[in-house]
């Protein structure tokens, strides 16, 4: 994924002045899955073997291991906060950057279920042993499998299964004692300067690779709010009111998955007494006709400042090019800023003003604008997923 012309970081580290590292680690099956014989959390424990050549041959390529930024957006995201919440991960950054968090941690019982069912597809039981015996290149095959099948077990797997997330680091208690809230809340990142933020239509990209884009139906709509909104559907058509059922779909999508567990993980620093900036994109991706707003991945090609290639082209398109690049700089800056420094260029989130950087063709510092949502989900925690035994 590193290797990907997107996330090429020449622009971000020549224009910023800063030394730019990108790393892969394992994923899906290899990475996560709750497996007899190897330790949970195997693509975390990845990227603090990373981190810790970072600190150790820094110095070589320029850079300073006191000064380390952690920065990811999504899964990568995900991975940040973890990071946050692992002892293990201590001492080797001194700044993180977390962008559209998914508020996915799974418990070992709902890992260890969900890794029994993908290793039942090859006939083999969830351990090293077993699974040792499969070439490689079959486990994405039979990961495949099973999500194509993922609603049979909805009942089981709950959430997880509602949004086909079949791998999330797993809080095991000993790689991720507590979730990255929980983590953040007792302290454990107090000295971490903390930004974080997401994309205002997290859900919209989702929404239109599924076909759903302007066709979402009413029974979808109460579907999605009854699985993931706090009691049920009711606080969502109380706070818009005037919504239809394709907006309900993607706000609560969005909210679940990305944008309350990256406000949330805000939330947590700051109660602790730690420092954290918040911020939202606004800014609309005018490709593929402008239907895909400022939807989730959208960040990535911003910051990183690689705009015409692959994806971010798809995104982006080819007549806002000038618009893109001027919001490019903005972000780069402020990222590069965030790791020199520890200030982006805005003031930091506090429970009171909660002052947000909104990324847009006109950027603006004002009152966390989804306050509704906010409110919603206020008196929310984000705890582990559970295994239901039904």
């Amino acid at each position: 994924m590193s290797g990907l012309p997107e996330y090429d970081g020449g622009r971000l580290a020549r224009d910023g002045g800063v030394v730019v590292v990108t790393f892969n680690y394992r994923v899906g099956i290899e990475g996560f899955a709750q497996l007899e014989g190897a330790p949970a959390n195997r693509g975390l424990i990845d990227q603090v073997a990373a981190l810790e050549w970072v600190r150790d041959n820094i110095r070589a390529f320029g850079g300073d291991p006191g000064q380390v930024t952690v920065f990811g957006q999504s899964a990568g995201g995900g991975s940040v906060a973890a990071l946050l919440a692992m002892p293990r991960a201590a001492g080797l950054f001194r700044r993180a950057v977390a962008q559209s968090v998914p508020g996915t941690f799974f418990s070992p019982a709902l890992a260890a279920d969900i890794a029994t069912a993908f290793a039942a597809e090859p006939g083999l039981r969830p351990t090293v042993a077993d699974l040792s015996t499969v070439d490689p290149f079959r486990l994405p095959a039979a990961g495949d499998a099973v999500t194509a099948k993922i609603g049979q077990w909805s009942a089981r797997w709950g959430r997880a299964a509602h949004r086909t997330i079949p791998f999330s680091p797993v809080v095991d208690g000993e790689v991720l004692p507590v979730t990255p809230w929980q983590a953040l809340a007792d302290g454990a990142a107090r000295d971490i300067d903390l930004l974080v933020g997401h994309t205002r239509d997290e859900q919209r990209l989702f929404t239109a690779l599924d076909g759903l884009l302007g066709q979402v139906t009413a029974e979808q709509a109460a579907i999605a709010l009854e699985a993931l909104a706090p009691d049920g559907a009711r606080r969502y058509r109380d706070g818009f009111p005037a919504a239809g059922p394709d907006e309900l779909y993607e706000l609560v999508n969005s909210d679940w998955l990305f944008r309350m567990p990256t406000l949330h993980l805000a939330h947590a620093q700051i109660a602790a007494g730690g420092r954290a900036h918040v911020y939202e994109l606004t800014w609309p991706a005018p490709g593929m006709g402008g239907v895909l707003g400022a939807c989730h991945g959208l960040d990535v090609p911003l910051v990183f400042g690689n705009l015409s290639s692959g994806q971010p082209a798809l995104l982006i398109g080819d007549d806002a090019l000038t618009e893109a690049e001027a919001l490019s700089t903005h972000l780069r800056a402020a990222w590069t800023t965030f790791a020199t420094h520890g200030n982006p260029g805005w003031p930091a989130y506090d429970a009171h003003q909660r002052l947000t950087h909104l990324f847009d063709t006109r950027s603006t510092v004002t009152a966390y604008p989804e306050d509704t949502s906010r409110l919603i989900w206020q008196d929310q925690d984000f705890t582990i997923l559970p295994l239901n035994d039904r």
